[in-house]
C-alpha cells in the first residue's frame, strides 16, 4: 500500500467506515454469498454490474430509497439469478461478518487525542450499519451519503466533509479501502491512504502528517 501523495505535510484526516474502522466489506458480503446465495461471489457481482442492483444501491445510498425499499430491490435481483434468500433481514445478514476494527478506532482517538482534526466519509448502507458506533464523540465531523444526498465518489461529499471539518481539500488525507474513492479525492486535491490494515495505515499517516515514525499517529 503506498500513500498517493507528493506533498510534505497535511493537517486533517477523513476515514470511510465500511472496510476502514470494520473489516472487509468484500470478504463479509462474499461470506454471505457463500452462506446464503449458494454463490460467493454473486452479491458483489449484482452490485458492481447488473444496472438494476446498482440503481438500487445508489438511490439507497444517496437517500432516495429507504431501508426497505432496497431490501426488497435486492433480495429479488438475488433471486432472480438463483438465491433462495428473505427479503426481512437480507442487510442484516449482509452486513453480519463485518466486526469492528479496534486497531482503526485506537488510530482515530489518537490523532484526535494529538490536535488533528478527524471526521468520518462514509457511503450508507441500511438502517444500522454504525451500530455500536458513537460517532459524534469518535470524530469532530460525520458525513454520511444518505443524509446528503450524494454518495462517494461524488466530489461534492469529499467538499462537504472537508467544510464539516474546517479545512481545505489540499489539507486533508482520505483513507479508504476502496481505490477509486481515493482517486475522486486526489481530484479535490487531497491525498489517499488505500487501506489494508491498521499498522502501514498508521505509518503512512505519520508520513503525510509530518509526524516521526512512532510519534502519536502510532497504534499503541
Amino acid at each position: 500500500m503506498t500513500a498517493v501523495s507528493t506533498k510534505a505535510s497535511y493537517g486533517a484526516v477523513l476515514f470511510d467506515f465500511g472496510g476502514v474502522l470494520t473489516s472487509s466489506v468484500f470478504e463479509a458480503f462474499g461470506e454471505f454469498g457463500r452462506v446464503e446465495c449458494g454463490d460467493r461471489d454473486l452479491p458483489l457481482r449484482l452490485l458492481g454490474g447488473d444496472p438494476e442492483s446498482k440503481r438500487l444501491l445508489t438511490e439507497h445510498e444517496e437517500g432516495r430509497l429507504d431501508h426497505d425499499g432496497f431490501e426488497a430491490g435486492f433480495a429479488a435481483r438475488l433471486r432472480e439469478h438463483g438465491a433462495q434468500v428473505e427479503t426481512d433481514g437480507l442487510v442484516a445478514k449482509m452486513q453480519s461478518r463485518l466486526v469492528r476494527d479496534e486497531e482503526m478506532v485506537t488510530l482515530v482517538a489518537s490523532l484526535r487525542a494529538s490536535g488533528v482534526p478527524v471526521g468520518l466519509l462514509s457511503n450508507s448502507l441500511g438502517r444500522d450499519c454504525y451500530a455500536g458506533f458513537d460517532l459524534p464523540s469518535m470524530f469532530d465531523a460525520v458525513t454520511i451519503s444518505g443524509q446528503e444526498g450524494v454518495r462517494k465518489p461524488s466530489r461534492r461529499l469529499y467538499e462537504i466533509g472537508c467544510e464539516r471539518l474546517g479545512v481545505a481539500p489540499t489539507e486533508v488525507v482520505m483513507v479508504d479501502d476502496l481505490a477509486q474513492n481515493i482517486v475522486a479525492a486526489e481530484r479535490l486535491g487531497m491525498a489517499g491512504v488505500v487501506h489494508r490494515k491498521a499498522s502501514d495505515t498508521a505509518r503512512e499517516l505519520d508520513q503525510l502528517l509530518g509526524r516521526a515514525s512512532g510519534g502519536a499517529v502510532a497504534l499503541q
